[in-house]
């Protein structure tokens, strides 16, 4: 019986996200598998922000707000001796409660004042945790001296070694591709489409706009709140200064070059803007940091002028934007 190609990709591709990693472990490449680590908590990342921005149509500037309010949540808890499995349903309500309470009011603007009203709530979270010496420990972080983040523990075995969290952030990957590709095939899915298209034509559908609004934004909320919970229980730190506007605006970065409303698009994005600055550095040397974001500039640039839909959209997004611009 011949497996359709889908299945064969999609299969191939998983056998290399397990295997890959393994093999760079075993022969001592400890840092090319942090930095799929890194890639997995981005993709994580892009995925809920693409709830919002591909799915919805809603410009998100402050996702890293919610980012910081997961990994914040999952350092205290942790700190007071929690343990992760215990920390992540309740960071997920934190974040998903968090996100609803930023929608109700903010999600009756459109637009440009959307996107305006969402980076100022990223900026004033950011300045919140860096201010607050009492809770958030301010620029110092947490944890404070004599204090501990406890490491991850699966079944009495404690996942210390990046080999580890990294399997453990596939896991999670793998679910948020799933509960994505669930979510736009669904009713739910196919109203958020049809928000993104032409809000007041879905109005008049009979879809309560404010009310799908309110449910893709508190989605896409979980999503960062558990990456940022992960991240806080691998690194063992965090400051104000992992949750930057420029953090926020690389994830739409990603998302936009890739192909928004697209899981593959996503995906390819996190990896020509987190993976490939990587392999670049070792080929151009560290300098090549202080041009970075002077490249992702121009990939900007050229990506809006011919390719604006993304290097993989999805098919609706494309079919819009062609319509969009006839020739």
């Amino acid at each position: 019986m011949k497996l359709p190609r889908p299945i064969i990709l999609y299969g191939t591709l998983l056998l290399i996200a397990i295997v890959g990693p393994l093999l760079l472990h075993l022969t001592g490449g400890y840092y090319a598998v942090h930095v799929i680590g890194l890639i997995g908590i981005y993709t994580l990342l892009c995925l809920g922000l693409n709830i919002t921005i591909g799915y919805t149509g809603l410009l998100d500037l402050g996702f890293m707000a919610f980012y910081a309010i997961g990994a914040y949540t999952g350092a205290l808890l942790s700190i007071a001796g929690l343990s992760f499995w215990l920390i992540l349903p309740i960071t997920i309500m934190v974040g998903g409660v968090a996100r609803l309470l930023l929608g109700a009011p903010v999600l009756r603007l459109r637009g440009d004042y959307l996107a305006i009203v969402t980076l100022a709530f990223g900026e004033i979270t950011r300045l919140v945790l860096n201010n607050n010496d009492t809770i958030s420990n301010g620029p110092k972080g947490l944890p404070r001296v004599g204090e501990k983040i406890q490491s991850i523990s699966l079944f009495g075995f404690e996942l210390r070694d990046d080999i580890h969290i990294y399997f453990l952030i596939l896991a999670f990957v793998l679910v948020g591709i799933l509960v994505s590709y669930r979510l736009e095939h669904s009713r739910l899915g196919r109203a958020l489409v049809a928000i993104r298209e032409d809000e007041l034509a879905a109005e008049l559908a009979g879809i309560n706009v404010a009310r799908t609004k309110a449910v893709a934004f508190t989605i896409s909320g979980i999503f960062g709140a558990v990456a940022g919970t992960i991240m806080a229980h691998w690194i063992g730190f965090i400051s104000p200064e992992s949750f930057t506007f420029m953090e926020s605006i690389l994830l739409v970065s990603m998302i936009v070059i890739g192909g928004m409303g697209n899981i593959a698009g996503v995906i390819l994005g996190v990896l020509l803007l987190v993976g490939a600055p990587e392999l670049l550095r070792k080929f151009l040397g560290a300098q090549f940091v202080d041009y970075r974001m002077l490249l992702f500039g121009a990939v900007m640039i050229l990506a809006i002028i011919f390719r604006p839909q993304g290097i993989l959209p999805s098919k609706r997004r494309a079919l819009e934007l062609k319509s969009e611009n006839p020739k």
